[in-house]
């Protein structure tokens, strides 16, 4: 009788034991460093062999551990490299080329350019931004459009932040050599997924605007801005971004103030190309509810540019 419980142990035992080709598929997997595949191949482990399903989820156990282990370090070594890192590190760019068609205080075609560089911290992201759009026909210049702002962020939670923003503007076809904008305020995080991001900011502003007739003018105005990204497919994004790179797709910023109501709305696609290089289209509608003498109301903008990640 002894014996014979020996003997159904030892069977026992043996059939518990996962058998070696099931065990060096998965020691295999598990290699390659790949969780979807690892997962894939346990899960056909557990079909496959379910007498030995307590050792397969042992292993399971011990890879997703390692693999959680991997990941909080890489985590901890990123943040300690942000955090180290000289203000002149830890800078990503995009840089625009191409062509526009505007109507409104002038009608022409010409050509336009933008870049924008970001650092991004912690807590801190840093934004720069540029844009010019120019066309120059028989010695005489019909569009002359220049953009420049800085804005940093500021996170104080995973949804909500403050802003700083400065902006300086020349458009002399729409009646001011120089306009200057500073504000502050805050912002909000309403969605925040890999997909899909949107994001709504207001505060005051002070604003001064130089006239091409010599005039200038300094006021006390808000600011309200919208920022949407929609990764529609892998290669096809809608972007509405208030500091988009020469309107990386779309943007919507109005500053209010008692006697004039300025609204920048910019729409558009851009089409990855490669992992560096993507074409755009976008459609800009400017807007100043009072002009200066002899200026249109709106301007609209619709571009075709490439732009170039580095």
């Amino acid at each position: 009788m002894l014996v014979s419980a020996s003997l159904i142990a030892q069977h026992a035992a043996a059939r518990a034991e996962l058998p070696q080709p099931v065990r060096e598929m998965i020691d295999a997997a598990i290699a390659t460093g790949d969780e979807a595949k690892v997962r894939t191949v346990i899960d056909l482990a557990r079909v496959t062999n379910p007498d030995d399903s307590a050792e397969i989820d042992a292993i399971a156990a011990d890879f997703a551990n390692g693999l959680n282990a991997r990941k909080a370090a890489e985590a901890a070594a990123q943040e300690a490299k942000i955090r180290s890192a000289d203000l002149h590190e830890n800078w990503s760019g995009k840089g625009e080329f191409g062509a526009f068609r505007a109507t409104g205080n002038s009608s022409n075609t010409g050509i336009t350019a933008g870049l924008t560089a970001e650092r991004q911290g912690i807590d801190w992201r840093h934004r720069l931004t540029g844009r010019i759009d120019y066309q120059r026909a028989n010695g005489v210049t019909t569009r002359e459009q220049f953009l420049a702002r800085y804005e940093p962020n500021f996170n104080l939670s995973d949804h909500i932040y403050v802003y700083a923003l400065a902006q300086y503007e020349r458009d002399r076809f729409q009646g001011f050599s120089a306009r200057y904008a500073v504000s502050g305020g805050i912002g909000y995080q309403v969605l925040k997924a890999d997909d899909i991001k949107l994001s709504v900011k207001a505060g005051p502003a002070y604003r001064v605007t130089q006239f091409i007739d010599g005039r200038s003018e300094s006021r006390i105005a808000g600011l309200v801005g919208v920022d949407f990204d929609w990764n529609i497919t892998d290669r096809l994004t809608l972007t509405q971004d208030t500091n988009a790179v020469a309107e990386t797709g779309g943007s919507a910023v109005a500053i209010i103030d008692s006697r004039n109501t300025s609204l920048d709305l910019i729409t558009g696609f851009n089409a990855a190309i490669s992992s560096k290089l993507s074409a755009r289209f976008s459609y800009a509608v400017q807007y100043d509810s009072n002009p200066p003498p002899g200026a249109v109301q709106t301007d609209t903008l619709s571009r075709v540019t490439l732009i170039y990640d580095f």
